[in-house]
C-alpha cells in the first residue's frame, strides 16, 4: 500500500507551472531514488496516468485523468453544480470565488472564478489547501468527522506566512470558532494580503466534505463586504450542498 502512495503522490508533485517534470526533477521533489520513480511512472503509464513526451523525455499526466474524472463526476457531480454557483457568488461579492472538496489529508480545488477586477485574488486551478493554513481548511475541519481534527491537529504544521498557525493549541482554537460562528476566517495565513472566508460544503452523512470561499485583497476587507461576502456564502453553500446530494446538519449555524 504504501508503494502505491508513493506513486500517486508523484501525481501532486504537477501543477500549473509544472505542467511536465523530468525525472530526475520528480526524484529530487519527491524524495525518492530515481530507479523507484521510473518504476512507478511506468507503471502508471500502462494505465495512461502519466504519460512521456517522447522529445524532451519529460513526464506529464495523461489521458487516463480524464477518463477517470468524467466517472467520478457521471457518478458524483460536483462541478457541473459547482461551477454557476462560483459564478453568481463572485458576481455578487466582486470577488474570487472557489470551490474545494477533501483530496487525500488536504483540500484540492475544483473550481475558481476570478473577480472581475484589477488588482484580484488568482488562485489557481488545482491547487492543494492546507488545512491549517486556509479559511476553507478550517471551515471543514470545524465540521468534519472527528477523526479528520485529529490527524490534522497531530501533524506537523508549516509556516506559509507569518501568520500561519503552526501549533496545535491556536489551531484547534481557530477551528473552534469556525464551528460556533459556522464559517471561517483566514487574514494572510496562506499568503499575504489576501483575507479568505470560507463555508463547509456537506455531504450526504452530514459531515463536511469541502468548503467554498471567497478571496479578496486584504485592503479591500470592509465590514460592508465582510457583510455581503457572508450573506452570498451562506445561500451558496445550500444551493451547492443540496445541488450534489449533501445535507446541511441541524447545528450547523452561522453566527450573526
Amino acid at each position: 500500500m504504501r508503494t502505491v502512495q508513493k506513486a500517486l503522490k508523484l501525481l501532486d508533485l504537477f501543477d500549473e507551472t509544472r505542467p511536465e517534470i523530468g525525472l530526475s526533477v520528480l526524484a529530487r521533489l519527491s524524495g525518492i531514488d530515481k530507479a523507484t520513480v521510473l518504476r512507478m511512472l511506468n507503471d502508471m503509464a500502462a494505465s495512461g496516468l502519466v504519460e512521456q513526451d517522447q522529445a524532451s523525455r519529460n513526464w506529464r499526466l495523461g489521458a487516463g485523468i480524464l477518463r477517470l474524472a468524467r466517472l467520478r463526476e457521471a457518478g458524483f457531480p460536483a462541478t457541473e453544480v459547482i461551477n454557476p454557483i462560483l459564478a453568481q457568488l463572485a458576481g455578487e461579492t466582486g470577488e474570487t470565488a472557489h470551490a474545494s472538496l477533501r483530496a487525500g489529508r488536504d483540500l484540492g480545488t475544483i473550481g475558481v472564478v476570478e473577480s472581475a477586477r484589477s488588482n484580484r485574488v488568482y488562485i489557481e486551478p488545482g491547487l492543494v489547501l492546507p488545512l491549517h493554513a486556509t479559511a476553507s481548511g478550517l471551515a471543514y475541519c470545524a465540521f468534519a468527522r472527528p477523526e479528520v481534527l485529529s490527524d490534522v491537529l497531530a501533524r506537523p504544521l508549516s509556516a506559509h506566512t507569518g501568520a500561519t498557525p503552526t501549533d496545535s493549541a491556536t489551531l484547534a482554537a481557530r477551528i473552534d470558532e469556525a464551528r460556533a460562528q459556522g464559517y471561517a476566517c483566514a487574514d494572510q495565513t496562506y499568503e499575504a494580503e489576501v483575507f479568505g472566508i470560507a463555508m463547509p460544503l456537506f455531504g450526504a452523512d452530514g459531515f463536511a466534505c469541502g468548503a467554498l470561499a471567497v478571496a479578496t485583497p486584504a485592503a479591500r476587507l470592509t465590514p460592508e463586504l465582510r457583510a455581503r461576502i457572508l450573506a452570498a456564502l451562506a445561500r451558496a453553500t445550500r444551493e451547492a450542498t443540496r445541488g450534489m446530494g449533501g445535507r446541511i446538519p441541524e447545528h450547523h449555524r452561522i453566527a450573526a
